[in-house]
């Protein structure tokens, strides 16, 4: 690990295979809310309190204009918060489980649909990733969702068997299997003479239930994710055959269950590709809207703004929004990517608090948590569009998000009747779910986000650069 943070343990997916290092606040205590000019901090806490309810009411309002739309007031569907489960997350220190879902109280989980990674595509067919964690590993009563500790000798354990629970528990929950594997292993399934055979194996698999010999659950999941990063210009009429193939065999087991896949910020990354046709075989297209900059830059930045200045050079949420529908894909069916984790540079020059300063990326990304150690002896500033944080301590800087983004985000994602909002991944949050619990409220109630804590540290910040975010 480079530069001076503490190394985490670091488990890498398929959703993160390919773009380098793709894919909690428990109080918002130091955090500098800024006005518009990021000026001096030095008022109360009440006055603090209206000033973002100002700020982000006004820009919310802005936003709709500001993306080419006229302000809708009919009612809108409810979106939808899906989580990405790390199926790894069982190795950490603090391992993330499937009980973790459950909102305090045992009340119904905060999300509405978890895509579990992974399923593995490899060898021309889909496969149970890890049978240890996935079908073995035995929860005792702390850990399971029913309270109820495993017994070795009950055949079905793992994080499979407590999403079972969980589901018998909150029958409306949905859960799909997320497959992931290398770029070059999709292609080679989805040409015409392997398609068949491999979508036949991932239905047998996890929606006929057929986990293991001995183990079956049929139902236990509510459809398949499809994670192909990505189709190169050759595959694009195999990738249309491949979905149109796993809608058929879908189907022919039950018409309701789900067919979605996660995308890259933009088209332009699917040459070739009939976008329209595309959406229009599946349920959900959940935009990867992060790693808009990340540690293989020589440059620090912000990881997935929402939005920017209109002489802003770089990506953001917005844009990609913008792009994807312009390309055919319904709004509803939209899923806005929000990361739960953070990247970072060191000997990073403090001009600008260190935003799009030249930096050594720090390798990998860093949970939530780890960010929460360090902002007492750091300071967090915010971009005033974009509500993005960053965190600056005079050498290191991090980009990641915090409460008051996420919530900003999610209520976009409402306001512009998307499909709802897509997180990777849900083992990053704290272990209040902080992160969580704000796009839930942002998503489900017209509530500004919380400012938990008295005490913000006052700083001082310079306007940023117009040619990046202001």
């Amino acid at each position: 690990m480079e530069g001076p943070a503490s190394p985490l343990p670091q488990q890498k997916s398929a959703h993160q295979n390919e773009h380098a290092y793709p894919a909690r606040i428990r109080s918002t205590a130091n955090i500098t809310l800024h006005r518009f000019h990021l000026q001096r901090v030095s008022h109360s806490m009440g006055a603090l309190r209206l000033r973002l309810l100002l700020c982000i009411g006004v820009a919310l309002c802005a936003l709709p204009a500001a993306f080419g739309q006229k302000a809708d007031v009919s009612p809108a569907p409810h979106p939808a918060l899906v989580g990405y489960f790390p199926q790894w997350a069982l190795y950490d220190d603090q391992p993330y489980l499937v009980k973790n879902l459950i909102s305090p109280g045992g009340k119904a989980p905060l999300v509405d649909q978890i895509n579990y990674a992974q399923g593995f595509v490899t060898n021309g067919r889909c496969s149970v990733a890890d049978p240890n964690a996935d079908l073995n590993f035995t929860f005792n009563a702390q850990q399971s969702v029913n309270g109820i500790a495993d017994s070795p000798s009950q055949p079905f354990r793992g994080h499979l068997h407590q999403l079972q629970l969980l589901k018998r528990k909150f029958p409306h929950l949905r859960i799909l299997i997320s497959l992931e594997g290398r770029g070059s292993d999709f292609a080679q399934d989805a040409q015409p003479e392997n398609r068949q055979a491999f979508v036949a194996s991932c239905v047998d698999i996890f929606l006929k239930g057929h986990l293991a010999p001995g183990i079956e659950a049929p139902g236990l999941f509510d459809g398949i994710d499809v994670d192909w990063e990505f189709p190169h210009e050759p595959d694009a009429a195999n990738f249309q055959a491949l979905l149109r193939e796993f809608r058929r065999q879908m189907n022919a087991v039950r018409p309701a269950l789900k067919l979605t896949i996660a995308v890259g910020h933009t088209p332009h990354m699917y040459p070739g590709t009939d976008v329209a046709a595309v959406a229009s075989l599946v349920d959900q297209v959940g935009l990867m809207t992060y790693d808009f900059i990340g540690p293989w830059s020589d440059t620090t930045g912000l990881l997935a703004p929402l939005s920017a200045a209109p002489d802003f050079d770089g990506g953001t949420v917005a844009r990609s929004i913008e792009a994807w529908r312009q390309s055919g894909v319904p709004t509803s069916k939209l899923l806005m990517g929000v990361p739960f984790y953070a990247y970072g540079w060191h000997q990073v020059s403090d001009d600008a608090h260190g935003l799009f300063q030249e930096g050594q990326g720090i390798h990998g990304d860093r949970p939530y948590p780890y960010i929460q150690g360090l902002i007492e002896h750091s300071t967090v500033y915010r971009d005033p569009i974009s509500q993005a944080p960053w965190l600056f301590d005079g050498d290191v800087f991090w980009t990641y998000e915090d409460p008051v983004s996420i919530a900003y985000k999610a209520g976009f994602a409402r306001d512009q009747r998307l499909g709802g909002v897509m997180i990777w991944e849900l083992g990053e949050d704290d272990a209040s779910a902080v992160l969580l619990r704000a796009a839930h409220r942002a998503l489900n109630e017209d509530a500004a986000p919380e400012i938990a804590t008295p005490e913000l540290k006052p700083v001082s910040a310079s306007p940023l650069n117009r040619n990046r975010l202001q």
